[in-house]
């Protein structure tokens, strides 16, 4: 018997601690995942765009670059294997003018680099062809982008690992951890119902609260824990039909992949998020941004008509950079980082965290020196 309560206890009950519990269970580790929250998924997995993101952007070499493209075929199989909604729509972005022109080749070329199926250059014909309301002097196709059920997503993750014998455990804060000098980790949680228990390996993947849960592991070194940052997005939806049935993409802005359009799986047209720092969470959704959304929407889609948005929703990414600073990658910091065996925080698990979760799960187990498991992903009801 297990010196130990559980073999795993991992920190944050959305899409990536939840990947996370998975790939840890599915080694046939007795896991637990502790959520602070009432429910699954509440913060950040709750407030985005639920894209399935191609992996163009990101620098050659980085996890998101590697994650991103590896999650994605990952979430495919996921989702179909288990009848969860998705539409892998494509998507197009969208250049206008000489300054966003300039830009096409090294976005083509990153993706191309990163490894990012199908990718093809469009004139502003043949994306007219595609969708005959868009606007554009050319376009960079992407049909390997889509959208897909996020919460249907985290449910079956959930799932997955009770039928493997673990736990999700809600209302149970984080209080802190210390280190055992035998190893593993003696865990402290609160809420209603007090525990301490022990583990031999600890995941901290609790988005926004990243750092404020680092802060206390006792042990860890505070150099090793990067200051945060709120960057908060705003959504609004449109009155009327949906002008697009892809995806469409202006070029990245600094610190973001800017304000958007989707079709939502109920047949909806969304657009956003934009991008602004703020001192702390903060879901309010201010109607006079829609200005700016005006203005940004109206360079692909002149069509768009005045009043026709509406206030939706907003959703706070945790950054690892601040306003005019560049972007960093994911942190996905074990023993080698910190020094503390049995251990993997993880920090600034912004976009595109949904899409790579998987490989993001997968990642942290071989940081926790875990072999892969065979096959890739399978269902416990397989």
């Amino acid at each position: 018997m297990s010196e130990f309560d559980f073999d795993a206890v991992v920190v944050g009950a959305g899409a990536v601690g939840l990947a996370c519990g998975f790939a840890l269970s599915r080694r046939g580790l007795a896991t637990v995942v502790l959520e602070a929250g009432p429910r699954i998924g509440e913060g950040v997995s709750a407030r985005n765009s639920e894209v399935v993101h191609g992996g163009l952007y990101y620098p050659t070499g980085s996890l998101k670059a590697r994650l991103c493209v590896q999650g994605r075929r990952a979430l495919y199989a996921f989702l179909s294997e288990r009848g969860i909604a998705f539409d892998r729509c494509g998507k197009l972005v969208v250049f206008n003018g000489p300054e966003e022109l300039e830009r096409l080749d090294a976005i083509l070329n990153q993706a191309r680099t990163n490894d990012v199926e199908g990718m093809e250059v469009l004139t502003a014909a043949q994306a007219r062809a595609m969708e005959p309301d868009l606007r554009c002097d050319a376009a960079l196709l992407s049909p390997q982008s889509g959208v897909f059920d996020s919460h249907g997503y985290m449910l079956a993750l959930q799932g997955e690992i009770e039928a493997r014998g673990g736990a999700v455990v809600l209302s149970t804060p984080f209080e802190g951890a210390e280190p055992l000098a035998t190893g593993g980790w003696r865990i402290s949680t609160g809420g209603d119902d007090p525990a301490v228990l022990t583990a031999a390996r600890l995941v901290t993947a609790p988005g926004l609260d990243a750092q404020a849960v680092a802060n206390r592991i006792a042990g860890l070194p505070p150099g090793t824990i990067p200051p945060g940052f709120f960057g908060k997005g705003v959504y609004f939806r449109l009155s009327g039909r949906a002008p697009f049935s892809r995806l469409v993409y202006p070029p990245p802005i600094p610190g973001a992949l800017g304000t958007h359009y989707r079709r939502d799986l109920g047949g909806q047209a969304v657009f956003g998020p934009d991008l602004e720092f703020v001192p702390a969470p903060d879901y309010a959704v201010d109607p006079g941004r829609a200005g700016a959304f005006y203005d940004c929407i109206r360079k692909f889609w002149p069509g768009l008509p005045d009043g026709a948005l509406q206030p939706d929703y907003a959703g706070v990414r945790p950054k690892l950079h601040g306003p005019g600073q560049p972007q960093p990658d994911f942190r996905i910091d074990g023993p080698e980082a910190h020094g503390l065996e049995g251990l993997v925080v993880l920090f600034g698990i912004e976009s595109p965290g949904l899409t790579s979760s998987l490989a993001i799960g997968e990642e942290v187990a071989g940081r926790l020196g875990l072999q892969a498991a065979q096959p890739a992903i399978q269902s416990a009801r397989a």
